[in-house]
């Protein structure tokens, strides 16, 4: 650890994102996989910086993990770009859809569960 980062604001920035004293001190291999992720997170997020980019964030994780993820992101206060299949987890957490086709990028002004109906009226799926 950085010696000019105090031990307790990496604890209470480890506890925002569900990682309590006791889970804090454990070796890496003992947390669940949901934790690791938690704790990458955490890392990730910790210097604040401008962007987040995940592609398919909630894979293997169970739905704690994905809601803990969720909520920590909803805080979050920089751009963040994911990529997911998690239908749940898109809606709990973005403002704004951008599909990119035709070797374009183009904001979407409809709601997610709108965009889902449009893309199945067109044979998407």
């Amino acid at each position: 650890m950085d010696s000019d980062i105090k031990e307790d604001r990496v604890r209470a920035h480890l506890s925002n994102f569900g990682i309590d004293s006791d889970l804090a001190m454990r070796p890496n291999y003992l947390l669940s996989g949901g934790q690791k992720t938690r704790v990458a997170l955490a890392v990730l997020v910790f210097n604040s910086p401008e962007v987040i980019m995940m592609d398919e964030p909630t894979n293997h994780l169970d739905i704690d993990a994905v809601d803990a993820l969720a909520k920590a992101l909803q805080n979050y206060t920089g751009g963040i770009c994911i990529v997911s299949h998690d239908s749940h987890f898109v809606e709990a957490i973005c403002d704004s859809i951008y599909e990119v086709s035709n070797q374009k990028v183009t904001k979407v002004n409809l709601t997610f569960r709108e965009y889902k109906k449009e893309l199945r009226r067109n044979n998407y799926k």
